[in-house]
């Protein structure tokens, strides 16, 4: 889908939210406090083949539904049931058994926050989430084969005209007992209860009516839970087997019951200018009102108080208790006879509430607006989009993965762009009020089939012109076109295997003796014997024994950050840690010695001389371009309070120099390891769980908020830095440099249901009324790493399609690896290319080697078998990755060099040996070094593209102009024959102006000079 940069109008205003609640470790129904000795059952289906997972008894709040108060409205009272389920949001459910249909389902499938408590799930559309009290369940309930005198026929069908022509209110709640007793009252031999809640008396058994089998009569009694009420469109039927005493409207007392009584609308007495316009005919063409409430205690007047409180015009009440809500009736409403408006109310014996399909209709104003009968919008549509029919819903299961719920505004348009702002082709609306998006492949993969058209008619809820779908079926659309271009070329390049390691790496550092530093959680470690931290000599991996080099650390370095420094050894700092002394740890390392040659230097630190001026754990470092260390974020120690600050290295004279920022304490958790970036305006980029912001950096105020970062198609709470985690970069920079820079965030997943992202965005932050581009990726990716290649592309890999970062909270690993290619056209950047054996989950990292392959390492993700044994092991294999430019079979170019410190600005020059190409086909670019860890890369990616000239095979290079578009620090040099890259040769570029290499001044710390 070419050219698609901004999003639908619903996705825009859900970007605008800002969110204030936090959560935890986010884990899918993790409801801490359940009331007294209940217990979380999981995610189920509902309503499968219109049965009611649940049936005995059930509320609507369209604003405060939580878990617990469902809980509480299932246990108290009458309503003593085993079971409670919430389901839309808004939706809770009773009962003692569920029905022959319900399966368990993935937790992801209960995605819907509750309506009351944005931190707990709801359910979804036909998903319940159930919870158990601990009791067992009464025995199964029956069809009593005789109540009294009244006799067992079995189910039967029944349909639109009514098998039984009569519907009746009872007296209490319905039951067998109830519903025999209202229609021998009424004089009729025929009773039978459908839908758990609905009493229908009758002469005669009508309309073609017939026997069912029994299992269809599944839904328990609203009134009495030991008895099956009959089913969707099925009656439980009984015959009264003796001679009534009267004939319908006659007037007798005998059966135990009271007398029939005549009901009436209300025409006087209604709270402000509310009166009564007659009773309408329901479901002819479909349903003529929404929002509904149900409550067996509904009353004419509690209806319309509830539907003036939510500021609607018209209510409608219909079949004793149901109360809707709108601003004018649908489907082609049409008046029907007063006396088919018969039911008494539920909570008033004297007033009629509607009857079988028939409304009483109230108004605020005197005016009822009726819409015509709806019809299929299949014209008009925006983009590329074309009407395919209606589709039924798989048995208990979903034609397409990603649901939102929108009980007001729900149209064609608004489904439709929301979709196609996400990449998914394929978009269905569903019960009115549900829009789903997915691939146009779903609909065969899930079994879903079409049917007639005349399935699918419930009206939009936002557009009463059009329909949207009907019970578990879709009004389907399909995008006309290709919306994702992903390439598969057939040079994929390639894993490979590298060497076995010792540990598991948390942090991957390339340094300038082209050796690769790791560090590991020391002191938490899982081997009692780790040192914490390990050299690899790339250059000797055929002999394990001697590619590594043993290095030591004092404290646990488990999730802290590190980048290179710009001094003259080219040092790694890593800052944070696990707990206590750790949190506030600076640890230097100078990397020394050379490929087959072993260094000496070790790690430095003293925590007596040398600290962070707040223990911080998951924090992020960042080089000024003033030559100093940004510290931002993280916690005060392991799962411990935020630590919602920056601080600076060297600290600045003074006393507390941190300065708090106070989007930091409100995201709090899911801001850790936020993204920073310096911008070629001087200004820095700072990116933090689902928002991001432009700061001033001398002030650290800010100076542009963006957009909120788009997350999910049905879930804008959807985050991208850690638990959430995905990666970020910068896009390269071109001399001149006059170009706006991008930032590029692909990866992350959603708070509690923790379904990973299958998109990646982009954005120019420093332009005006910037925006988020979304691209969709092939698969969905939790945990990813970024590696910049030298040819200015940007390999995507590692993590899963499910879960979020930390130990054992990710399932489901994400085995491909990805080509990013920014110089293509939005909707064609992605390569699909090989996959590997290897799980990378938690604690995985990728990083660019100076050959140009990418190293892959680590894996750390602790999910065990109930036995103890791993799901996925404790990853110590290193791969590497062979990008296409290196499988090819194309010589790799070379060049000499001998100036490697660089003045900004300055010109240098490097001799250059082609073997495809001439120098006016070369790329040069510089590749700033970089620390890998948790999928963020702590320089930002950042590639440049310096301007060169040449002359025979000798070039000159002119390095960038200033410390914006190129802070200081070492880079990679590379040249590029074509596709292919050279290995790299190592500069410095802009010097060390915050004097790194002479501090800090301890006898106790190697200082090698700026």
């Amino acid at each position: 889908m070419e050219g698609l940069t901004t999003f639908s109008l619903i996705f825009l205003i859900y970007s605008l939210i800002e969110v204030t609640n936090a959560y935890r470790f986010p884990s899918h129904h993790l409801h801490r406090r359940l009331p007294g000795t209940w217990s979380t059952l999981g995610c189920w289906t509902d309503n499968v083949g219109g049965t009611r997972t649940l049936s005995a008894a059930a509320y609507t709040d369209t604003a405060n539904m939580t878990v617990e108060s469902c809980i509480n409205f299932c246990s108290t009272g009458s309503n003593a049931y085993v079971y409670a389920g919430v389901e839309y949001a808004q939706e809770c459910y009773c009962g003692n058994y569920f029905s022959s249909g319900a399966t368990n389902v993935s937790s992801s499938d209960c995605d819907m926050p509750c309506d009351g408590n944005a931190a707990e799930f709801c359910g979804a559309g036909n998903r319940l989430d159930i919870f158990w009290s601990g009791a067992q369940p009464p025995p199964p309930p029956i069809m009593p084969p005789s109540v009294g005198n009244w006799s067992l026929l079995g189910c039967y069908s029944d349909s639109n005209p009514r098998t039984l022509s009569y519907g009746t209110g009872v007296t209490g709640s319905v039951s067998i007992e109830t519903c025999t007793t209202a229609c021998y009252n009424a004089g009729y031999p025929l009773a039978g209860t459908e839908y758990s809640a609905e009493c229908y008396c009758g002469l005669t058994i009508e309309n073609g009516a017939g026997p069912e089998p029994t299992t269809d009569c599944n839904m328990v009694c609203a009134g009495n839970s030991s008895e099956y009420c009959g089913g969707p469109n099925r009656l439980s039927l009984y015959n009264y087997t003796q001679t009534l005493p009267t004939s319908p409207g006659g007037g007798n007392n005998g059966g135990g019951g009271n007398p029939a009584s005549t009901v009436l609308a209300v025409t006087s007495g209604l709270q402000g200018n509310w009166t009564y316009e007659g009773c309408y005919v329901d479901n002819v063409n479909g349903r003529i009102m929404g929002n509904e409430l149900d409550s067996t205690s509904t009353t004419v007047e509690s209806c319309i108080a509830n539907c003036a409180s939510q500021n609607f015009t018209i209510a409608g009440i219909e079949y004793s208790t149901q109360c809707f809500c709108g601003d004018y009736l649908m489907a082609g409403a049409t008046v029907g006879l007063e006396s088919s408006c018969n039911m008494a109310c539920g909570g008033n014996a004297t007033e009629a509430c509607g009857g079988p399909n028939r409304v009483s209709v109230y108004s605020s104003d005197g005016n009822i607006t009726i819409i015509p009968v709806p019809v299929i919008k299949n014209s008009s549509l925006p983009g590329q989009w074309s009407y395919q029919g209606c589709l039924t819903e798989p048995n208990g299961g979903r034609a397409f993965p990603y649901e939102m719920f929108w009980p007001t505004n729900n149209t064609i348009d608004g489904c439709l762009n929301q979709c196609a702002a996400f990449g998914y082709p394929a978009a269905g609306l569903e019960f009115g009020n549900q829009c789903f998006c997915g691939d146009i492949t779903d609909v065969a993969a899930n079994g879903a089939t079409y049917g007639p058209d005349s399935g699918c008619l419930i009206p939009c809820t936002g557009d009463p012109y059009h329909w949207c779908g009907g019970e578990s079926k879709l009004t389907t659309y399909y995008w006309n076109g290709t919306m994702n271009n992903w390439n598969t070329p057939a040079n994929t390049g390639y894993y490979e295997y590298l060497i076995g390691g010792l540990i598991v790496p948390l942090i991957a550092t390339v340094g300038i003796n082209n050796k690769v530093t790791f560090l590991e959680k020391w002191g938490t470690s899982e081997y009692d014997n780790s040192t914490g931290a390990y050299e690899l000599d790339i250059s000797l991996v055929d002999n394990y024994e001697l590619a590594w080099r043993e290095m030591h650390v004092k404290t646990d370095v488990f999730c802290s950050g590190s980048i290179v420094l710009p001094d003259k050894g080219a040092r790694v700092i890593n800052v944070g840690g696990w707990s206590l002394e750790s949190t506030f740890g600076v640890r230097l390392y100078a990397p020394n010695g050379s490929p087959g040659v072993n260094g000496t230097n070790d790690w430095e630190e003293n925590v007596d001389e040398l600290t962070l001026q707040r223990g911080r754990w998951y924090p992020t470092a960042m080089m000024m371009p003033n030559g100093s260390i940004l510290i931002v974020g993280g916690e005060s120690g392991s799962n411990a309070s935020p630590q919602p600050s920056l601080e600076i290295l060297p600290k600045p004279p003074g006393g507390d120099t941190t300065i708090t920022l106070d989007y930091l304490q409100r995201t709090d958790p899911n801001n850790l390891y936020p993204f920073l970036l310096v911008l070629p305006s001087g200004r820095f980029f700072i990116g933090y769980y689902n928002e991001a912001r432009v700061l001033d950096p001398v002030t650290f105020d800010t100076v542009t908020v963006l957009p909120n970062m788009p997350g999910a198609v049905n879930n804008f709470l959807a985050g991208r830095t850690y638990p959430m985690e995905g990666s970020a970069v910068l896009l390269p920079q071109y001399a001149p440099y006059t170009d706006p820079i991008e930032v590029l965030v692909c990866g992350g997943s959603t708070i509690g249901a923790a379904i990973a992202l299958d998109n990646c965005i982009s954005i120019a932050p420093e332009v005006a009324n910037a925006s988020w581009t979304l691209e969709r990726m092939p698969s969905k990716r939790v945990m990813p790493c970024m590696a910049t290649l030298p040819d200015g592309t940007y390999m995507i890999l590692n993590g899963a399609h499910q879960g979020v970062a930390g130990f054992g909270l990710a399932t489901d690993p994400n085995l491909s690896a990805i080509l990013y290619d920014p110089s293509q056209p939005i909707g064609h950047r992605m390569s699909i290319l090989n996959n590997t054996i290897v799980a990378r989950l938690y604690h995985s990292e990728a990083t660019l080697l100076p050959d140009g392959r990418v190293l892959v390492s680590g894996s750390d993700p602790q999910t065990y078998y109930p036995n103890g044994s791993f799901v996925y092991p404790e990853e110590m294999r290193i791969e590497v990755y062979v990008p296409p430019y290196l499988s090819q079979g194309l010589q790799q170019p070379e060049f000499t060099i001998t100036e490697t410190d660089w003045d900004l600005g300055g010109q240098y020059s490097i001799t250059v040996n082609l073997f495809q190409g001439t120098t006016s086909g070369m790329r040069i670019s510089l590749v700033a070094a970089s620390s890998s860890t948790h999928g963020n890369v702590m320089s930002g990616g950042r590639i440049i593209f310096p301007a060169f000239s040449c002359s025979g095979n000798t070039c000159t290079i002119t390095a960038p102009p200033n410390a914006y578009v190129c802070p200081p620090g070492w880079h990679q040099l590379f040249i590029l024959d074509g596709p292919t890259p050279s290995h790299s040769a190592w500069v410095r570029i802009g010097g060390d102006p915050g004097q790194l290499g002479n501090w800090p001044a301890y006898s106790d710390f190697t200082t090698p000079g700026v």
